[in-house]
């Protein structure tokens, strides 16, 4: 597992905004079964609001950050 992947799940397993914005790509498209997300703050609402997600299937980084995150 890529280690950006790795400090989402551990930055979203500890409610932890601050790095998830450094980690999370203002324009991310989010993917998870039943749900698609589009912009960073919109993930982080729903991070916030729910149990953090698993590991990716796949995921894409621009610029050193997480893109695309299929779940």
């Amino acid at each position: 597992m890529d280690r950006i992947v790795a400090e989402v799940l551990a930055a979203a397993g500890r409610g932890d905004t601050a790095a998830l914005k450094v980690l999370l790509h203002p324009y991310l498209h989010w993917h998870e079964p039943r749900l698609d997300l589009r912009g960073r703050n919109k993930v982080l609402a729903r991070l916030a609001a729910a149990p953090a997600p698993g590991p990716p299937a796949s995921y894409e980084l621009r610029d050193g950050q997480i893109y695309r995150w299929n779940g």
